[in-house]
């Protein structure tokens, strides 16, 4: 049977609305309240959940149409609508006949029969892979046409602007056809492949014989209950899921960040400055909109939505003056630029500059460095400040915090996972030692050399560049005296280290003496940081790193 879905009344006044974005395509499988498209009104944007099941067979609109309420949006097959007709047969008078074909069992009881499972085609589309990540380069296809695979078994690699990652199959099957290549850049949604999934196969089961009941007069509505329904009217079964809530089902754990929340959504969210984890969804399972970013966004406390940033002007044309060339932006830098952006324009930067007398430090480094090196690893300056950092993290929590200004709270962390900043030939990368402060020099020289090479062969995965609490960039292999680091937002500070150099240092015997100065940049959210809390924890640093016993002696 078919079903028409109208648009259905949005509001009072409201009569019309554009069309932004269509969430389903023809042959998808809906539920009632799956939502079917958003559609922006003079008053606010909005999805539009479906008021019947079925399968799509036709849609009536296309992004940019102006629709009407009581206009045909979709027309669905085998549906049911929450206001559909009831079945003709229900609607008659409940003949003997009929009553008795309902009311009498099989004569024979039948025997447990097993139903060869029916091949179901799968399309399978790019799932969301975590907030903000619209969009990847495949990197690699890792199955053939004719393969056999099996649920969560990866075929593909995507390189998206934050990391590289596999991307699971959505069922059992056998690969019918591949739709990308090495090299495509494919957004979510897109179809990926078609499978030929099989459905686990259905056995009936077997019939009890029961007394012959005595014929009853029944009203039509209890005949209409006393049939059996048809696969047409009953839920569809695991193998012909509607994509759209597969789709759902292999979106990223929610410790990888995941909302349930279309792209443009995202997009407002970030313009706002309003966080989607904070956010309460009114559509189904959770599902954000831009109405429920818009009400979260007036009920944030004052200066907590970004507002007021100046839009760049337009560029000038550049080849009025001679020959320009452009080149697309790689996806970790536009992913580095917009981050940067936000962070310098919601984090008030301070910047403390300080030196360490290393001298002594190093000579221990270059003492033990053999022996790092027959673990695995190399004993860097990087290194051991993590170890230093991590102890000064315990002295000053609110170095290891993050600021909340939508609730106006500080949130003190008691981990210790410490991002290390990596040059690659892609761009910036931040990948994240956790528990630090658990681990010795040793172990963690061997861990960061680790991580930095899977940064530079382009295998880090999403979580190992997430939950930082705080970051360390180190310019002192390229040269340099001093920068100024951005906060690595949600953080609230970063140490940057530049290239250490000789020095003379006035002694107290009225000597200079030459000395191996090592130039630190602390930068931090002076929202939260004052700036002699700043001066405090930098000159804890450099102190620890004069004195290296120190840190033995006091069990950091």
């Amino acid at each position: 049977m078919a079903t028409e879905f109208i648009l259905p009344e949005l509001g009072e006044n409201i009569e019309s609305g554009d069309v932004i974005n269509i969430l389903v395509s023809e042959g998808d499988s809906i539920d009632i309240d799956d939502p079917i498209l958003e559609l922006e009104t003079d008053k606010a944007t909005l999805e539009v959940p479906s008021s019947v099941s079925g399968v799509i067979k036709t849609i009536h609109i296309k992004v940019g149409d102006t629709i009407r309420v009581g206009q045909v949006i979709l027309t669905a097959e085998n549906g049911a609508g929450e206001a559909a007709a009831p079945e003709p047969e229900a609607e008659e008078p409940a003949s003997e006949e009929k009553i008795e074909a309902v009311s009498q069992p099989e004569a024979e009881p039948t025997e447990t029969e097993e139903v060869t499972a029916v091949p179901t085609t799968v399309e399978f589309k790019l799932p969301e892979l975590g907030e903000n990540i619209e969009s990847g380069t495949v990197v690699g296809i890792l199955v053939s046409v004719g393969d056999s695979i099996a649920e969560e078994q990866g075929v593909i690699e995507i390189e998206t602007d934050k990391a590289t990652a596999e991307v699971p199959a959505p069922a059992n099957g056998v690969v019918k056809e591949i739709h990308v290549q090495d090299g495509d850049e494919i957004t979510v949604g897109q179809l990926i492949l078609t499978i030929e999934a099989v459905a686990a196969p259905k056995v009936s089961a077997k019939a009890e014989p029961s007394p012959e009941p005595e014929p009853v007069p029944a009203e039509p509505e209890d005949v209409a209950e006393a049939e059996p329904k048809s696969d047409a009217t009953t839920s569809p079964q695991p193998a012909q899921s509607s994509p759209l809530k597969r789709a759902t089902a292999l979106t990223p754990r929610p410790e990888l960040g995941m909302v349930p929340a279309a792209p443009n959504v995202r997009r407002l969210a970030r313009e706002i400055g309003v966080d989607l984890t904070h956010v309460v969804g009114s559509g189904p399972d959770g599902r954000i909109s831009m109405e429920d970013v818009k009400r979260h966004a007036r009920h944030m406390p004052a200066g907590a939505v970004v507002t007021g940033r100046v839009e760049a002007p337009p560029l000038p044309d550049f080849s009025k003056w001679g020959q320009v060339e452009r080149e697309a932006m790689s996806n970790v830098r536009r992913a580095t630029a917009k981050h940067l952006d936000v962070a310098w324009s919601t984090i008030p930067h301070v910047t403390q500059f300080d030196k360490a007398d290393v001298t002594e430090l190093e000579q221990l480094r270059k003492r033990f460095s053999k022996k790092v090196e027959e673990a695995g690893g190399r004993l860097t300056i990087t290194a051991i400040l993590l170890k230093v950092v991590a102890a000064a993290l315990k002295e000053f929590p609110q170095f290891n915090a993050s600021v909340d200004m939508a609730n106006e709270e500080i949130i003190y962390k008691h981990y210790y996972h410490i991002g290390v900043a990596v040059d690659t030939d892609r761009g910036l990368l931040v990948p994240v030692i956790r528990d630090v402060d658990q681990k010795n020099i040793m172990e963690l020289a061997v861990e960061l050399g680790k991580v930095a090479e899977r940064a530079r062969n382009r295998k880090l995965s999403l979580e190992d560049m997430q939950g930082g609490t705080f970051s360390i960039t180190n310019l002192g292999g390229l040269g340099g005296t001093n920068f100024t680091p951005i906060v690595n937002l949600p953080e609230v500070a970063i140490l940057g280290i530049a290239r250490g150099s000789k020095e003379p240092v006035f002694k107290a015997d009225g000597q200079f003496e030459p000395r191996l100065m090592l130039p630190l940049s602390l930068s931090y959210d002076h929202r939260l940081i004052d700036g002699a809390d700043g001066v405090r924890f930098l000159r804890w640093i450099v102190e620890y790193l004069e004195q290296p016993f120190l840190t033995a002696l006091q069990g950091w």
